[in-house]
C-alpha cells in the first residue's frame, strides 16, 4: 500500500507527533508498504506532491522529543508564506493519491476530529476515531459529562477566564486541585495546585493555553493506563515518575518514570480498570485504538481521568509496550 503519515502540525504536541510518525514510517516500510512522512502544517515547501514522496528518507532526529513543548509563534514564523490553512502546501494532494493516512497527528491539530471530518467529506480514508468521537474526547470537560454515569470520574468545574478572574478562583478553590487546559494532551499545561499560590500561577501560566481550564478534584493513587486496540483492553500498565507527577518531560524523557507492564494489581482490579476503559470508549464511540488513563485508589477504584484518541508511538509510549505484554510487536 501507498501510505501517508501524517505528523507534525500547529499543536504544541507537534514535536511529539513527528517521532511517532517517524517510528510508524520506518515500521510500515519494514512490512512492506510504501510510506511516507509528512509535516501538516509545513507540507511540501521545496516541490510538487509525486510518487517519490512515498520512498523519501525520514530523519532520524526526529525520534528524540525536547524538554519543552515547542514555541508555536517560531513555527508559525518557520512557514513560508501566509496562507491560513492548516494544511501545508502538497498536503492533501499527497492524500488523495495514497491508498490510506495513517494519522500520527497528537493534539488540538488533528486530534479533535477537524482533519477527520474534511477527509470524510473528501472520501480520504484515514486511522483511528471519526470525528465526532475524537472531538469529544479532547474535550475534557465534555468527556466527564457524557462518561461521568458509567464510570468514577472526580469531580470537576470548568472555567473560562481572564487574569481579573485568577483572585476569585483562588479563593473559591477547595485545594489540592489538579489544573489542566480544556482541550490539550501529553500534560501540557497541566499541573497540581496544593496551595493557594501554586494555582494561582497555574492559572496564571492557563491564560497563555486559552484560559479554558478543567479544575479537578485531586485524587491520590496509583497512575494506571489501559490501551484498547480493535475494541479490546490491552493489559494495564503503570506509570511511576521518579520526582512530581507524569508531566510532559517525565512522558518523554527516557528514564524519567518507571514504567511496569502489566501493572502489578490485582486480578479485580485488572478486570475493573479495563472495564472501565471499555465503558468510556464505547460510550464515546471510539473506534480502532485508544488509550484511558486512571487513578487506582486503595480501595481498588479506577478513576477515570481522560481518554486519548491517537496515542502515542514514541519509543517512551505506553500503548506499543501494552500491546507487546500481549504479543504484538512494534
Amino acid at each position: 500500500m501507498k501510505i501517508v503519515v501524517l505528523a507534525g502540525g500547529l499543536s504544541p504536541e507537534r514535536n511529539v507527533s513527528l517521532s511517532t510518525g517517524t517510528m510508524v514510517t520506518e515500521a510500515l516500510r519494514a512490512l512492506g508498504h510504501r510510506a511516507g512522512l509528512i509535516d501538516l502544517y509545513f507540507g511540501l515547501e521545496t516541490g510538487g506532491a509525486d510518487e517519490a514522496f512515498f520512498d523519501a528518507p525520514v530523519s532520524e532526529a526526529y525520534k528524540k522529543i525536547s524538554r519543552e513543548a515547542p514555541d508555536l509563534d517560531q513555527v508559525r514564523r518557520g512557514r513560508k508564506g501566509d496562507s491560513p490553512s492548516m494544511f501545508g502546501p502538497g498536503v492533501l494532494e499527497l492524500c488523495r493519491m495514497a491508498d490510506m493516512v495513517f494519522l500520527a497527528l497528537h493534539g488540538t491539530c488533528g486530534e479533535d476530529g477537524r482533519v477527520q471530518a474534511a477527509f470524510d467529506l473528501m472520501g480520504i480514508p484515514y486511522t483511528g476515531a471519526g470525528y465526532l468521537g475524537s472531538a469529544i474526547a479532547m474535550d475534557k470537560d465534555l468527556t466527564k459529562r457524557m462518561v461521568a454515569d458509567v464510570v468514577s470520574t472526580p469531580g470537576w468545574k470548568t472555567v473560562t477566564y481572564t487574569a481579573a478572574d485568577i483572585d476569585r478562583l483562588v479563593e473559591t478553590a477547595r485545594l489540592p486541585l489538579v489544573v489542566k487546559p480544556v482541550a490539550s494532551g501529553s500534560s501540557i499545561g497541566v499541573s497540581i495546585a496544593y496551595t493557594a499560590e501554586e494555582l494561582r500561577r497555574s492559572l496564571t501560566e492557563g491564560l497563555a493555553l486559552g484560559g479554558r481550564t478543567v479544575l479537578e478534584e485531586y485524587i491520590r493513587g496509583r497512575e494506571i493506563q489501559v490501551g484498547i486496540l480493535e475494541d479490546k483492553a490491552l493489559p494495564s500498565i503503570e506509570i511511576i515518575p521518579k520526582q512530581g507527577f507524569y508531566d510532559y518531560a517525565n512522558k518523554y524523557q527516557p528514564g524519567a518514570a518507571l514504567e511496569v507492564c502489566p501493572a502489578e494489581i490485582t486480578p479485580e482490579e485488572e478486570a475493573r480498570v479495563r472495564a472501565a476503559a471499555l465503558r468510556v470508549y464505547e460510550t464515546l464511540g471510539l473506534s480502532v485504538y485508544s488509550r484511558a488513563d486512571f487513578i487506582l485508589t486503595e480501595d481498588g477504584e479506577p478513576w477515570f481521568l481522560e481518554i486519548n484518541t491517537l496515542p502515542g508511538m514514541t519509543p517512551t509510549s505506553l500503548l506499543p509496550q501494552e500491546a507487546a505484554a500481549a504479543g504484538i510487536d512494534y
